[in-house]
């Protein structure tokens, strides 16, 4: 069976030196069950059930290690892709994490997928594992699993899940303790923070979607500087409602918030009315989402202001924001809206800070993050000024794999026929 790699030559190794971490999301989460056992890591929310369910640090990372246990029982390899086509529950994190205990790659896709996009998927990553719900929105997620199978010759397992237990996922995964040797072969198996450790698949707007490769360096580099730009720490509560199947989803809420050992809400569908009171329970001060949630949510907060007392910053992406938007929110939450840009190769590449004036979230999705860069050019690849439309180049530390060097060369992130206006694309610094 393959084994994903993502290779990154010499030059480009040398020149983000100074800006990968050279740790894996593992050094957070043992270091956090060390030091703060206790403290809540993920509380979720299933809205079919309406159940709340708590993970302490501690709970997490022995769930995780149940599950990295049950990979081995499996017979999952390092290198091999583990998909999972879950909604934002408890048990999509602790699935990653048991994924890089034993090496694995984990690949998220979105709950709206289907016959045709994920037997795509699947075949392209050639997975060995796929999870699902056994039932999600009134779909039948583990029939069409099971229809799928027969065409994936790769694929030795599916695996079921009920957002309330009782189950294949954790019959099969959570079903046995973890023992000694288990703990030696995890040892055996550490990853190395330039492994590859997730598959993401862009869009596919112009064509059939790629599979983006990143590694524990380029994953958490971007998380760090993230948070920096926007002066989060670990007593920070953030509410994650976009799909984990996207970047934003698993990039900030589920990376960012063990890296940091903050505490992360989830949102399995949205209601903004549901958000609101689940803000006002938890004590949520962050959320991470498109232009059209802080609409939502802005009509929440103009009817009931006191749920929002504890929330203060608001990152919109994915969109333009409106500036009579960012004035009406801003006045609403009580709290600062901030914009950027990124993408599934680089995350967020571009941020406005909370410290900013309002014409910079206004105008621009801010300035580029430590050890990244853009440019505009004409298609001869002729630099343009303010105003004038071009190709929009990109080389960031967070890149993802690819045999290119990002870093020594601009690679291009716009597609054929699409075009950026210079005076829309953030300062370079």
């Amino acid at each position: 069976m393959p084994r994903l790699t993502a290779d990154f030559d010499a030059a480009y190794r040398a020149a983000v030196a100074p800006y990968w971490p050279d740790r894996t999301l593992l050094d957070s989460l043992d270091a956090a069950r060390a030091a703060r056992p206790d403290e809540i890591a993920v509380v979720g929310n299933v809205h079919q059930t309406g159940a709340r369910h708590v993970l302490t640090r501690a709970d997490l990372a022995d769930r995780a290690d149940r599950i990295a246990a049950g990979l081995l029982d499996l017979g999952v390899q390092p290198g091999q892709v583990v998909s999972a086509q879950l909604p934002n529950w408890w048990q999509l994190i602790a699935l990653h994490l048991g994924c890089l205990r034993v090496g694995a790659v984990t690949n998220v896709l979105m709950p709206i997928f289907r016959e045709r996009e994920l037997e795509f998927m699947l075949c392209l990553a050639e997975s060995v594992l796929f999870v699902v719900p056994e039932e999600f929105n009134g779909f039948d997620h583990a029939g069409l699993a099971a229809g799928l199978r027969p065409r994936l010759p790769a694929l030795r397992q599916v695996l079921t899940v009920r957002p309330d237990g009782d189950d294949e996922f954790s019959g099969v995964l959570l079903g046995r303790a973890v023992t000694d040797a288990d703990r030696a072969e995890f040892a055996r198996r550490a990853p190395h923070p330039d492994d590859v450790c997730q598959l993401a698949y862009t869009s596919g707007t112009t064509g059939e979607p790629k599979g983006v490769m990143h590694t524990s360096n380029t994953l958490l580099c971007n998380a760090r500087d993230f948070a920096g730009r926007l002066g989060l720490t670990a007593s920070d509560v953030v509410l994650m409602a976009s799909p984990m199947a996207h970047q934003t989803g698993f990039w900030y809420g589920l990376v960012t918030t063990v890296s940091l050992d903050m505490t992360v809400v989830l949102q399995d569908v949205w209601r903004a009315e549901r958000a609101t009171e689940i803000i006002r329970a938890e004590g949520v001060t962050f959320t991470m989402a498109s232009t059209p949630f802080l609409v939502d949510l802005t009509v929440c907060a103009e009817a009931d202001p006191e749920a929002f007392e504890k929330f203060r910053l608001f990152l919109c992406a994915g969109a333009p924001v409106p500036r009579d938007l960012v004035r009406q929110a801003t006045k609403a939450m009580a709290a600062r809206i901030c914009s950027g840009w990124g993408m599934s190769e680089i995350g967020a590449i571009t941020l406005t800070a909370p410290g900013d004036p309002d014409e910079r979230v206004f105008e621009t999705d801010g300035s580029v993050m430590p050890g990244c860069a853009l440019r505009i050019v004409a298609l001869d690849g002729t630099p343009l000024g303010p105003g004038e439309e071009g190709r929009l180049l990109a080389r960031a530390c967070s890149m993802f794999g690819t045999r290119t060097c990002c870093m020594c060369s601009y690679v291009p992130l716009t597609l054929s026929g699409m075009s950026t206006r210079a005076t829309r694309v953030p300062t370079s610094v």
